[in-house]
This record gives structure tokens, C-alpha cells and sequence, in this order.
């Protein structure tokens, strides 16, 4: 015994382990490297895995919010969007996956040695099994994040990299036996139930969640590997166990605080403003008037429908293919996906329960008015009661006159207190995800037991019930509303929008009313640009809004895969030098070339691991480079 806690006492791959503190259960804060002979039990390395995984707020901040939310347009920050990898928030993110990674992989390894020797717990398999569809899911984060990555994490090894098709294809095989080997006959002591913060080692719930995951991940490799997504995709739909309702849900409780269970977006200076992708799609969508929505007060805010905002040329770039660049909408749109109001506050919507008072220490959120300057001359902009959008990127000399965009606190939405106070639920997987899967392999012609069009009505309701509008949903599914992107709900609308519509604006200097050709963006990216309106649009669409706030990656991943939803360009007032292909003469088309395919290795494992490093690179198949597309993502 004192050789194994020498062992596990030592550093391990990319830094040393760190293990959360947890006051809520009597046992849970053992940490297994310092406990006794009778306390070394693969339960607190699974909880410790599984808590530390859960971000605190030195990784939440700098990965789930700053670079996953980011990429995955979730919010308007510049950064990773623009193709600006930040090498320290990568040391922390490889090291803290070490970690929840080796947690996992230390347990399991125990587990084992405990069954082999004839001293394992009735209950020590199950938890065994759990604890590897756990590890599969990390294991799948690291990879979709840098590239090629280890799968063996056994104390004592060098660990070999592989490519990202055999990390999948081990993840699948791991999923699938792991599933097998569970005893549900078994019962778990109560005592032990506590260690599982998303479960409580329900051996239904995690089978679910690791068939479910096997459709996502399968769903992954439908651009480049269709065969083996078929293959997988149609065996886990067949065992008709994945997550199908709200309680099936992966979720685990967030708290206030500094430690690993503090909401990964709770940090006050995070403003989390609306992006322009999420507007875009939100507006027009669905058809629901705003005046269904908002209190009385606001509505005599909301604009006619054909009603595109005030434009100020000189304030506003409109060097993008943002559809909606360059104006400045005073008031609320006439209709709008009901779940935005929900997701994001309204500026100066201050009795609103969910309205977002940070930072604290200001009274930038209070404050509804700014101004724009234009030399001598100051333009006074009224935000209060005002739906609106930057295009993120580079808005040379009409950024710097545009105060607003400076001062983005309490002049746009921003994200709903709800999500910031630490009082939700993480959410790793959802029943909505699951059927806009089923959706998506329908219409590929796989096997799935339901129907595109069931599924993805399913994943809609599912997400308004989360977001509490359900009383909205069945005349949202019989829109054929138009967004500003050219999409429409429903499913069986496939008519496309036309390349423009006309909108009616004021001259923001002159008070002048005109009319405008407004262009629906062209998406290159899918189908040579050639639809707006097909059912994967569609079906992509409603995924990407469903898993606001908690699975950026996952849309950043639907993105990188197919082009879906509409990314919308950043303005190149100037050049962007880490995106060194866009420029004024094809900003109005889309390339991967524009957007972050994934993070650059950091540069502790490339000086603490040279060999490793030159593997997993040739692995990659191509530079170490954040434009540098994976395996499974869109390659041109």
C-alpha cells in the first residue's frame, strides 16, 4: 500500500492533480490521494472526477465562457472568434482534463485490481462501468477541442496520442461494453448514492445518457465517416434507451462560490452580451408577435415587422455579411423566438426578476443612455426598452466613434441572471438534443423508429418546455416566418425566402425615412449557399437555440461539421491577422478559413513532451493551428 500511494502521489501528465472541496456530504470531500487503505474506493475518484469536471471558475471563465461560447457564437466576445488562441487558458484546460481524466481512469484501474483480486464490493462493477462511459465523455471533450489525444491514461504510462477517428472509434467501443457489463440487479448501498452528483448511480439514467452520447458522437462522423455513423448511430436508436424526457436530463446542481460546483457563467465581468449569429436566427422566427411577451410597459417599444432599425453609416460597419449590419434597431422586434426574451434581458427591463445587475460595482446595467461621437459632435442613443446586436470583428474608425459598442453593459442584452447566479443545473445532455439527432438521421434515410418530423417537433416542445413558453409552441411550429437568416419552422415549409426583402429605416443623423433591399446572407459553407429553408437548416437551427446557454461546444461542433446555422462574417473595417483570408473582396461569402476549427496544442505539452507532441501533430495531419479543420469537421 505504500508503494501505490507513493505512485498516485506523484505529478501526473501535464501538471498536478487538484481535487475539489465539496460541504454538502459528509464523506464526499476525501481525497483519494491522501485517504487510508479503507477509504481508496473507485467511488471518490469517480466524484472527484466528475465534480472537478464541472469547471471552476479559473477554467469556466477562461474555456466554457471565453472560448466555447465564443467559437460557438453564444455571445458577442471577439477572441477565439477571430482565430486569437490564448496559450494559458490552454496549459489550464489540458491540465485540469488531465485530471478529471486520470480521477476517472484511477478509479477504474482500482476497481479492477479489486475485482481481479476477489475483493470488490457486490456494487464495484457497476460503478466500474459508470465510471468508463464518464471517462468516454472526457475523453471526447479533449478530443474535440485540440485534435488527436491519448486514450490511455493508466497510472505509470507514457501515454501513446491517436487520431481522432481511433479516439472515436475507442469511445464507441467503450460505450458500448461498458453498457453491457452493467448488473442492474445490483443494488448500490445508500451511503454510496451521494458520490454521483448527476445520477445518483441510476443505472437506467446512465445507460440512457451513454446511448444518447453514442448518437451524438455517431452523428459527428456523418460528413467524413457515414458508414460507422450509420452503424453506431442506428444501434444505440434501436435499444430505444437514451434521453427522451426532462428527467432523463444530465444535469448536476451549480452553487455560489469559487469551487468547481460555482456556475461556469457566474463571473460578474463576463458580460455575455447577445451575439448577432443569435439574433439573426431569434428574430422573425416562429412568428410570435412581441406584444404576446413582454409586459405592458414595454410595448409600446415594438416596431413594425418591416422595420429594420435607424442607420448610422458613420457609427456602424456594416463590412460583414450580417444581414442586419449597420442599423440600429430603437425599440423591439415586431416577432421573435419567445425563448430570446427568456435567455437574455431586455436593456432596461429592470423589473424583470431575471434582469442582470452585474458587474456589480457599477451602474453600467442601470444605465440606458450613451452616446456617439463623431468628432465634435455627440449623438445621444436611448437604449432602454431596445433589442440589438454587434457584429463582432474589427470595426476600424466607426468602432471608436461608437461609444455603445465600448459600453455593451445595460445598452444590449445580455444573458438572463438565472444562468449567472449560480442557482441552475449544468446541463451536459438533453432530451431536446436527442431528438434533434433522431431528426437529423431520419432525414439522412437511417433507421431511427420515428420520424424527422416527430423528432424534431419533440426537440422543439421539449426546449420551450425548459424555458417555460410551451403555451406558445403549437402556433411557433405552424410558422412560416421567415428569420433574418431565410429559415422558417416549420418542418414541412421548405419554400425558400428569395435572395432579399424590403425594410423600411430612418437616417439616424437626418431623421430621413427610406427603404432598403435587405439580402438574405448566402451560407457557402452549406450546400454551396444554394438553400436557406431545407430541413437540416431547420432542424440545425432549433438545436443550436435549444442548447443555449450550456452546450456551446456542442454548437461550435454542428457548426465545424456542417456550416450550420449561418455564422455570420467578422467586419473587416481593418485586416484581421489571425484570419488572414477574409477580407473586403470575399467577406460576403463563408469559408472555414474564417472560423476557429479548433484550440492550438498548448505550448507546456509541446516543451515538456517533444516527441508526444511531433505525434500528435502528425496525427492532426496538418499544422498546429487554430484554422487547421479536425478530422470530422467540414474540410473546404
Amino acid at each position: 500500500m505504500k508503494n501505490f500511494k507513493s505512485k498516485i502521489g506523484l505529478a501526473i501528465l501535464f501538471g498536478s492533480i487538484t481535487f475539489s472541496s465539496c460541504s454538502k456530504f459528509e464523506e464526499i470531500n476525501i481525497d483519494p490521494l491522501k485517504a487510508n487503505e479503507t477509504q481508496v474506493k473507485i467511488e471518490y475518484f469517480f466524484n472527484n472526477s466528475l465534480t472537478g469536471a464541472q469547471q471552476d471558475p479559473n477554467i469556466a471563465e477562461r474555456i466554457f465562457v471565453l472560448d466555447w461560447k465564443t467559437a460557438g457564437r453564444q455571445h458577442m466576445t471577439n477572441g477565439l472568434a477571430l482565430g486569437t488562441v490564448n496559450d494559458d487558458w490552454s496549459k489550464e484546460y489540458y491540465r485540469y482534463s488531465a485530471e478529471w481524466i486520470k480521477n476517472a481512469s484511477k478509479g477504474i484501474q482500482i476497481a479492477n485490481n479489486e475485482i481481479k483480486a476477489g475483493s470488490a464490493k457486490d456494487y464495484t462493477n457497476n460503478v466500474l462501468q459508470i465510471s468508463r462511459i464518464w471517462r468516454a465523455y472526457l475523453i471526447s471533450e479533449l478530443t474535440d477541442n485540440f485534435g488527436p489525444v491519448p486514450i490511455d491514461y493508466a497510472e505509470g504510462v507514457n501515454p501513446e496520442y491517436k487520431s481522432v477517428k481511433d479516439v472515436y472509434y475507442y469511445i464507441f467501443d467503450e460505450l458500448k461494453d461498458a453498457i453491457s457489463k452493467i448488473d442492474a440487479n445490483v443494488k448500490i448501498p445508500e451511503e454510496v448514492l451521494k458520490f454521483d452528483r448527476a445520477y445518483g448511480f441510476k443505472y437506467e439514467s446512465w445507460i440512457k445518457y451513454a446511448n444518447s452520447m453514442r448518437m451524438r458522437l455517431a452523428m459527428r462522423l456523418s460528413e467524413v465517416d457515414a458508414a460507422k455513423a450509420k452503424a453506431e448511430f442506428e444501434a444505440a436508436a434501436a435499444t430505444n434507451k437514451y434521453i427522451t424526457t426532462a428527467a432523463d436530463n444530465f444535469t448536476v446542481a451549480e452553487k455560489t462560490g469559487w469551487d468547481p460546483l460555482s456556475g461556469v457563467m457566474s463571473r460578474e465581468w463576463n458580460a455575455q452580451t447577445l451575439s448577432a449569429t443569435l439574433n439573426n436566427l431569434y428574430i422573425g422566427l416562429g412568428g410570435i408577435k412581441s406584444d404576446q411577451l413582454v409586459g405592458a410597459d414595454l410595448k409600446s417599444s415594438i416596431k413594425d415587422e418591416n422595420y429594420i432599425g435607424k442607420r448610422y453609416a458613420n457609427h456602424f460597419t456594416t463590412q460583414t455579411n450580417d444581414p442586419s449590419a449597420g442599423y440600429w434597431l430603437d425599440g423591439l422586434p415586431n416577432k421573435i423566438d419567445p425563448r430570446a426574451y427568456k435567455a437574455f434581458y431586455i436593456p432596461g427591463d429592470l423589473s424583470n426578476s431575471n434582469y442582470s445587475l452585474y458587474p456589480s460595482w457599477t451602474d453600467d446595467a442601470k444605465t440606458q443612455e450613451e452616446v456617439l461621437v463623431s468628432g465634435s459632435n455627440e449623438i445621444k442613443v436611448n437604449t432602454k426598452y431596445t433589442w440589438n446586436a454587434f457584429s463582432l470583428g474589427d470595426w476600424g474608425a466607426k468602432g471608436t466613434n461608437n461609444r455603445l459598442r465600448s459600453t455593451l453593459v445595460g445598452k444590449v442584452p445580455a444573458l438572463s441572471q438565472q444562468f449567472r447566479a449560480s442557482t441552475s443545473s449544468r446541463i451536459f445532455f438533453a432530451s431536446w438534443e436527442s431528438y434533434f439527432l433522431l431528426a437529423e438521421a431520419s432525414v439522412r434515410g437511417w433507421s431511427t423508429g420515428t420520424t424527422a418530423q416527430q423528432a424534431y417537433e419533440n426537440g422543439v416542445k421539449a426546449s420551450f418546455d425548459y424555458w417555460g413558453v410551451g403555451s406558445f409552441v403549437s402556433n411557433y411550429l405552424n410558422s412560416e416566418n421567415y428569420n433574418r437568416v431565410g429559415t422558417s419552422v416549420k418542418f414541412t415549409h421548405t419554400t425558400e425566402p428569395g435572395d432579399n426583402h424590403n425594410m423600411n429605416y430612418i437616417d439616424g443623423y437626418t431623421n430621413a425615412p427610406g427603404t432598403v433591399s435587405i439580402k438574405y446572407p448566402v451560407n457557402t459553407l452549406y450546400k454551396n449557399g444554394t438553400v436557406r429553408n431545407d430541413l437540416l437548416t431547420k432542424i440545425i437551427t432549433q438545436k443550436f437555440i435549444a442548447n443555449l446557454p450550456w452546450l456551446p461546444l456542442e454548437s461550435w461542433n454542428d457548426q465545424r461539421r456542417l456550416g450550420l446555422p449561418f455564422f455570420e462574417n467578422p467586419a473587416i473595417e481593418n485586416a484581421l491577422p489571425n484570419l488572414p483570408d477574409l477580407n473586403t473582396g470575399n467577406m460576403m461569402t463563408s469559408s472555414i478559413k474564417f472560423f476557429p476549427q479548433r484550440l492550438n496544442y498548448p505550448s507546456s505539452f509541446r516543451e515538456a513532451s517533444p516527441e508526444k507532441y511531433q505525434q500528435a501533430v502528425s496525427l492532426l495531419g496538418n499544422a498546429d493551428k487554430v484554422l487547421t479543420p479536425l478530422w470530422w469537421a467540414k474540410q473546404k
